[in-house]
């Protein structure tokens, strides 16, 4: 019996969509095989009707194969994008409402997307959200000029500004002590830590990170080295610990999760839904880009997506608290010694991309 056009096509979708699923398995570091990290979500949502249309096509042994393979591929994907949906528990505490605000920080995080010039737009949302540190990146010098009215009430902070789409820009209002612009791996992606003190006197350390992106042609393992590197920092000193920035990475890829173990890192996105910032004008195809994590110390009081400044980009909002409490209601990741083999792998890689 022929094969008819539809059923021909419609297997190439399931095809497609099957490889597409078990291709980030494979621990390549190829950026064409790091991006099928992504778009979980929409690959997700393409499987049902794909079915739909195979079954109806045909029902040939090859398109029942297929059909199988598209409910296993299914299952795959909603077994990592689950957890960031609110039909599982959340992984970080909430704050009690009677948490002392003095012991609480707000952190703003924005990519403003360089060559975004509605520089109006991010101050109002700085204004109206009126966080106590702005994590600002991809800064070059217009916007560091632009930004400058924040200087009024944020006196602290750090400008690395540069015209690569790898600046930062870090205000605080909230004193900061041991303040540093590192490169970890390259030499022309800044990265920044900080001391801050809180108004209630207990101190933690802050780090912002932009790591370089994956892209087809190009490996994701500098991005990986450097969330690694970090990590280990964070585990090394032991201390209330916040990591926030665009990691150019999801929250549910096996990299994110590495970063995430030998850190000991919570991610408030855990039980609490996705929170996607990229891309803000392709409403189909957003993931989550833009992280903060936090050590155990902290309780989370606030997490929102703020309203589009102009980039590609939505700015996170998220304020925690330290609580005496909050080591008795969560349980950070864990790393075993899998992870850290993985993690030395990881850095060694970084530093070979990465070159002299």
């Amino acid at each position: 019996m022929p094969v008819s056009t539809l059923s021909i096509v419609a297997q190439v979708l399931a095809l497609a969509l099957i490889v597409a699923t078990l291709l980030p398995f494979w621990r390549s570091r190829a950026g064409l095989v790091r991006t099928f990290d992504f778009p979980r979500f929409q690959i997700a949502a393409a499987i049902p009707p794909v079915l739909v249309l195979l079954m109806l096509a045909g029902q040939d042994p090859v398109s029942l194969a297929l059909g199988a393979g598209l409910l296993g591929a299914l299952g795959l994907q909603l077994r990592h994008i689950l957890p960031f949906t609110r039909l599982t528990g959340p992984k970080a505490g909430a704050a009690p409402k009677d948490a002392d605000p003095a012991a609480c920080v707000s952190i703003l995080i924005v990519n403003v997307l360089q060559s975004n010039r509605a520089y109006h737009r991010l101050l109002a949302v700085a204004e109206a959200s009126d966080p106590d540190l702005i994590l600002a990146l991809e800064t070059d010098a217009a916007w560091r000029d632009a930004l400058a009215p924040l200087r009024a009430r944020y006196p602290h902070g750090v400008d690395q500004a540069q015209d690569n789409t790898y600046g930062l820009i870090l205000y605080s209002r909230l004193p900061l002590d041991d303040l540093q612009v590192r490169f970890l791996i390259e030499d022309d992606v800044p990265s920044v830590r900080a001391g801050v003190t809180l108004p209630s006197g207990e101190r933690f350390t802050f780090h912002g990170v932009h790591p370089r992106p994956p892209h087809p042609g190009q490996s994701s393992a500098t991005r990986d080295g450097e969330l690694v590197l970090v990590a280990r920092e964070v585990a090394r000193e032991g201390g209330p610990a916040v990591v926030a920035g665009d990691l150019n990475d999801v929250a549910w890829s096996r990299t994110t999760r590495l970063f995430q173990a030998i850190g000991g890192l919570l991610d408030p996105r855990v039980g609490r839904g996705a929170y996607p910032t990229f891309h803000a004008n392709w409403p189909m195809l957003r993931w989550p880009l833009d992280h903060v994590f936090f050590s155990e110390h902290f309780l989370l009081a606030r997490l929102e997506r703020l309203p589009n400044v102009g980039s590609d980009h939505f700015p996170i909002l998220i304020a925690l608290c330290r609580d005496s409490r909050a080591e008795a209601v969560q349980e950070p990741p864990a790393a075993d010694t899998e992870d850290r083999r993985e993690g030395a792998e990881a850095v060694a890689e970084a530093r070979e991309a990465a070159g002299p």
